[in-house]
C-alpha cells in the first residue's frame, strides 16, 4: 500500500501531469480567449486587446452577426456541404477500402500509393483543374460541386482509414456468412459494417471536420451566399480599413457549436459499437 501511495508522487508521473496539463492549456486557452474576446465591446478590444475587463460583457456581437449578416445562411450550407461530402467519401470509401483489404489482384499495392499521393500532393494545385471541370459541369457556385470537389481530398484519407479498420476484422466471420448461404455483399452488410461502426464514426467525423474548416475550395468554387460556407463568410467580415475581432470572435464561436453537437454523437456511435460483434476464440 505504501509503495502505491509513494508511486503517485514519483518524479516521472509528476512529469507526465505537468506535461499533459500544459497541454490541456494549450489546447484550450486559445478557445477560452475567444469567448472572452467574443463578449467584449469592440472599443474595449481596440483600446486594450490584452486587458481582463468584465464590466461590459455582453452578446452583442452575437445578436450583429445573427441579424444583420448571412452567417445563419452561410452555417447552414457549411452543414449541408459537409453533410454531402461525408456521405460520398465515406460510402466510397468503405466500398473501395473493403475490396483493397479483401481483394487479391496485381497492383493493388501501387493503388494504395497512387491514393496516397493524391493525398499528400498540395490542395492548392488541385485549384484549376478542378475549377475548369466544375465550370464545364456547370457546378460553380453550387452546394453539390463544393462537397464534390471535398470529396477529390478527402476520399484517399477515407479509404485507408477503412482499408485499416477492414483489415482489424478476422476474414473467418465473413467466411462463416458464406458457408451459410450470405453473399460477399450480405456478408458484408449483415457481419462486417456493424463491427466496422466505430471506424466509420471516426473516418465521417474527420472527413466532415476537413470539408467544415475548409476555406481554399470555397473561396474559388463560391461567388455569392447560395453556396458559401461560413470560413469564407467569416473572411468576408474583414473589410479594407476595419476589424472587427468581437463579430469575428463571435462568428468562431458559433461556429464551434455544430463541431461539438457532431463529436458528442459521433463519441456515442464509437463506444457504442467497441464491443458490438465480439468474437470468442
Amino acid at each position: 500500500m505504501a509503495v502505491s501511495g509513494k508511486s503517485k508522487y514519483a518524479p516521472s508521473a509528476i512529469a507526465i501531469n505537468v506535461g499533459v496539463g500544459l497541454l490541456i492549456a494549450f489546447a484550450t486557452l486559445p478557445l477560452i480567449w475567444t469567448a472572452y474576446t467574443s463578449v467584449r465591446p469592440e472599443i474595449e478590444i481596440v483600446k486594450h486587446p490584452a486587458g481582463f475587463m468584465f464590466g461590459n460583457l455582453g452578446f452583442d456581437a452575437y445578436r450583429e452577426v445573427w441579424k444583420y449578416s448571412d452567417f445563419p445562411h452561410l452555417l447552414g450550407n457549411s452543414v449541408v456541404v459537409s453533410f454531402m461530402t461525408m456521405i460520398m467519401s465515406l460510402t466510397l470509401g468503405t466500398f473501395a477500402g473493403y475490396a483493397l483489404s479483401r481483394a487479391t489482384f496485381g497492383g493493388k499495392q501501387g493503388i494504395l500509393l497512387f491514393y496516397m499521393l493524391v493525398r499528400v500532393i498540395p490542395g492548392v494545385l488541385l485549384l484549376i483543374p478542378i475549377y475548369i471541370l466544375m465550370q464545364k459541369l456547370n457546378l460553380l457556385d453550387t452546394r453539390f460541386g463544393l462537397a464534390l470537389a471535398y470529396t477529390t481530398f478527402t476520399l484517399p484519407a477515407a479509404i485507408w482509414l477503412m482499408k485499416g479498420f477492414f483489415d482489424a476484422l478476422p476474414v473467418d466471420l465473413e467466411n462463416a456468412a458464406r458457408i451459410d448461404g450470405c453473399s460477399r455483399m450480405g456478408a458484408m452488410w449483415r457481419i462486417v459494417l456493424p463491427l466496422v461502426r466505430p471506424g466509420m464514426a471516426a473516418t465521417g467525423t474527420l472527413v466532415a471536420i476537413e470539408a467544415w474548416n475548409d476555406v481554399l475550395f470555397a473561396l474559388m468554387i463560391t461567388s455569392s451566399n447560395r453556396a458559401r460556407t461560413w470560413p469564407v463568410g467569416m473572411k468576408l467580415l474583414i473589410g479594407e480599413f476595419q476589424l472587427p475581432w468581437a463579430q469575428l470572435t463571435a462568428t468562431a464561436m458559433m461556429s464551434v457549436i455544430p463541431v461539438l453537437i457532431g463529436f458528442g454523437f459521433a463519441g456515442r456511435k464509437m463506444v457504442a459499437g467497441l464491443t458490438a460483434g465480439g468474437v470468442k476464440e
